[in-house]
């Protein structure tokens, strides 16, 4: 199996460049230039959502890329790569890792996530595989079915996570997740520092993703204001 991006991204910093429909940034034009500004400041890896956007930063950086989609689904919560039409839809676009809502909710079409690995590695036996997950009991489950790489993207942001964030007991999760692990652990979400992503590294993480507090100049300048709202 190819392991190049792993290797390349290990101990370095993955940048999302994502925005949404309703985000005033939202075109493939502007994250693949926000991907280029992100490769120019040392960036090793893009993590972005679409096939255009995937496209469009492909055409402009010579960085490897985990892809993923989001779609909502009317029988699940599940929506970061849910299907295997996600997945086909994103090998158009040629990513070199490609992430999966691995958390334990009902998935559309009560598609089993185990099924779902498996139909992958079948069609795209190269194709690297990475787990976003929520719990440590999701990793572990997730390390079982052989992922490649498993990241805390949801930690925080399901119903049971709710309210929690990746820094809260200088990382107790994610130094959780670490300890029940072995496969590589990428630090995602709420990393809103450049010292908190040097200290997911040095407690042992693989690599680090950053978006919002790069990439989203909305939620940057919201924590300008609250700050200074503060003062009065």
């Amino acid at each position: 199996m190819n392991q190049s991006m792993l290797t390349a991204i290990k101990g370095k910093l993955v940048v999302s460049c994502q925005a949404l429909d309703d985000e005033p940034l939202h075109s493939d034009f502007i994250m693949s230039r926000m991907a280029l500004a992100a490769m120019q400041g040392g960036a090793a890896g893009i993590r972005a959502n679409s096939v255009v956007d995937v496209q469009a930063i492909r055409a402009t950086v010579t960085l490897p890329v985990i892809g993923i989609i989001k779609r909502d689904y009317p029988d699940s919560d599940v929506y970061i790569t849910a299907t295997m039409q996600e997945v086909d839809e994103l090998m158009t676009a040629g990513p070199q890792m490609i992430a999966l809502d691995s958390t334990l909710h009902r998935r559309p079409g009560e598609l089993q996530l185990a099924a779902l690995v498996q139909q992958i590695r079948q069609k795209y036996p190269s194709l690297l595989l990475m787990a976003d997950i929520a719990s440590v009991e999701e990793a572990v489950n997730a390390e079982s079915l052989g992922f490649d790489c498993i990241g805390t993207t949801l930690h925080g942001y399901t119903p049971e996570t709710a309210g929690c964030k990746l820094w809260q007991d200088d990382f107790a999760f994610l130094r959780q997740v670490l300890a029940e692990c072995s496969a590589p652990i990428i630090a995602e979400g709420n990393v809103d520092t450049p010292e908190m992503a040097a200290r997911c590294l040095t407690l042992g993480a693989h690599s680090v993703v950053v978006g919002g507090a790069i990439t989203r100049p909305q939620q940057i300048t919201q924590r300008f204001i609250e700050a200074i709202n503060h003062l009065y």
